[in-house]
């Protein structure tokens, strides 16, 4: 693990082009990297949620830094829809590829695993096997003989370039502490790249106890950390701080217009932290 100085630094080790997993609203999201992203003018960025996406991926989209988003949706939970992919959406500027939540957690799942695909049946006869031509149903090869025909559908393997999040702390060596979020612990064994931002470093080895170690990330998963304190603002973090609604609010309405967005990412975005 190379424990990095600055937000700046841990962005730049996300190229232009590369698959890039995020966290949900709800868990732990590097906003900070984010806003560096948007002012580096990152570029064809294709974002997987884990499962879905929201503020982070919104900010991303309207600036103009997506390709392509596989999720199982985007939105901005009780703020409402997510006004930059609506619009990006309506106008053909992004590829949106349909999932759904337990299909992109087999597949990351099967990342994991260092597997090609995991079996799956929650979805087969849904729509969007139409539209997913990479899915590929097969029949039980363990049903019983003479029995009747058991699909399954395989999902194939997820590993993205980049697993993106923040997380309340991390260690000297590089294990990062992210409690209950497994989702999180996913993200980091199944992609390429583990890169996190963190509230404080701290001096003490978190799997040394007990009590933090079961939500503890190994640093072996993880390829770099940076200090970021209130790095997920304003989505919030659990056990640090709420989500600032008011905010949240604010750039729901001001995204509403190409406008209105543009002045948002004048006013909280383009200009850099001086800690960053």
């Amino acid at each position: 693990m190379e424990r990095l100085n600055s937000v700046a630094e841990l962005a730049a080790c996300i190229p232009d082009r590369a698959s890039l997993a995020l966290a949900p609203d709800y868990s732990g999201c590097a906003l900070r990297v984010v806003h560096a992203l948007i002012r580096r003018r990152a570029r064809d960025l294709h974002l997987i949620g884990v499962p879905q996406l929201g503020f982070q991926a919104d900010l991303l989209i309207g600036a103009g830094c997506v390709a392509s988003v596989e999720t199982a949706a985007v939105t901005l939970g009780e703020q409402g829809p997510a006004p930059r992919f609506v619009a990006a959406v309506k106008a053909g500027r992004i590829e949106v590829r349909d999932s759904t939540c337990p299909v992109l957690h087999a597949g990351l799942q099967a990342a994991e695993k260092g597997l090609p695909f995991l079996p799956l049946r929650g979805i087969l006869g849904s729509d969007l096997m139409r539209h997913r031509p990479a899915w590929r149903v097969i029949d039980n090869p363990f049903r019983d003989q003479g029995g009747a025909d058991d699909p399954i559908l395989l999902v194939p393997a997820i590993r993205p370039d980049v697993a993106l999040f923040h997380a309340p702390r991390a260690d000297r060596a590089g294990n990062v502490w992210i409690g209950v979020r497994r989702e999180l612990m996913t993200m980091a064994h199944a992609a390429k790249t583990t890169l996190v931002t963190v509230e404080d470093i701290t001096d003490d080895d978190l799997l040394a106890d007990d009590m933090s170690a079961a939500g503890t990330i190994p640093g072996l998963y993880v390829s770099a950390v940076a200090p970021a304190r209130a790095g997920a603002w304003p989505v919030g973090l659990r056990g640090a701080y709420p989500p600032d609604l008011e905010h949240l609010g604010l750039y729901a309405e001001m995204a509403t217009t190409e406008a209105g967005f543009t002045r948002y990412l004048k006013r909280f975005v383009l200009q850099p932290a001086a800690a960053e």
